[in-house]
């Protein structure tokens, strides 16, 4: 999905200033707001925007501890091991992966000892055979991805910038 200048405009407003109206942006931007509501409809087509919901602090919810727990499964048990961790709620992510473990999941707890909890329950799920545990200790880089629109807004910019454009005497109305 190619996302042009105008796009990249849009997706930073809406990380910036998330509360804001579809009339507001529009205003902001300079455009009509036909044109916003279409680029924000194609935008969530092609799932450019995944979601419109708040942002939500599991510490302020009381779970400060932050891990990631990496999951060694069984052969032909990732299925099942997925849908047991979607029954888990301190399990805010999870995800098929390479390398040291077959699932590495983010993992949320109130304390040292309730993540023990969790890490036991996870052990016990059928066709888990070991788990290894990284602690948060600081975040460095909160999640992100407003860098990577501006990324991607740039690069489309230099392409446009790049591509030729209509020959001399091929445009409309020249013979």
């Amino acid at each position: 999905m190619a996302v042009d200048a105008l796009d990249t405009r849009i997706l930073r407003l809406l990380i910036e200033q998330p509360r804001t109206s579809v009339r507001e942006y529009a205003r902001i931007l300079g455009v009509a707001r036909g044109t916003l509501q279409a680029r924000l409809e194609r935008l969530e087509r092609d799932g450019v925007i995944t979601g419109t919901g708040p942002t939500l602090s599991p510490a302020a919810l009381g779970h400060p501890v932050l891990a990631f727990v990496h999951l060694e499964v069984t052969q032909g048990h990732l299925v099942e091991v997925g849908d047991a961790l979607a029954a888990v709620p301190e399990i805010i992510e999870a995800f098929s992966t390479t390398g040291g473990g077959d699932l590495l999941t983010r993992v949320v707890a109130r304390d040292n000892g309730h993540l023990e909890d969790v890490i036991q329950r996870l052990i016990q799920l059928p066709g888990v055979v070991r788990t290894r545990t990284d602690v948060a200790l600081r975040e460095r880089v909160a999640h992100r991805v407003l860098p990577l629109v501006e990324s991607v807004g740039r690069a489309a910019g230099d392409r446009d910038r790049q591509a030729p454009g209509p020959a001399r005497g091929d445009g409309p109305g020249q013979a």
